[in-house]
């Protein structure tokens, strides 16, 4: 079993390169800059999720010296659906304020 106490890897921004290079998404480009920010999103709810099962199962099978690790695997994994939550609500407030402007 291991005994070394590994360090917490950083949160992984959710920019895309275009967006850090404020370069602007052309119109009719594959929704663009959405569409970028919710496949990073979704992608972390994944690999989020995926490392919270493979801890829970070392866990379960004895092979984790520290459950403080799936602790921490868990909660990465909600913070990571409570952020793609909150994008998709964000969106739907933007599209329902456009479809209420009148032209």
């Amino acid at each position: 079993m291991n005994n070394t106490i590994s360090r917490i890897a950083p949160i992984a921004s959710i920019t895309t390169p275009e967006i850090a290079a404020n370069k602007s998404p052309v119109v009719g480009e594959d929704w663009g800059m959405f569409d970028t920010i919710f496949r990073s999103a979704i992608e972390n709810v994944k690999q989020t999720d995926a490392a919270k099962t493979e801890t829970e199962y070392l866990l379960a099978t004895g092979q984790l010296d520290n459950p403080a690790v799936m602790g921490i695997a868990s909660t990465k994994a909600q913070i990571a659906v409570d952020l793609l939550v909150q994008l998709r609500n964000k969106a739907l407030d933007a599209y329902s304020e456009l479809t209420r402007i009148s032209l």
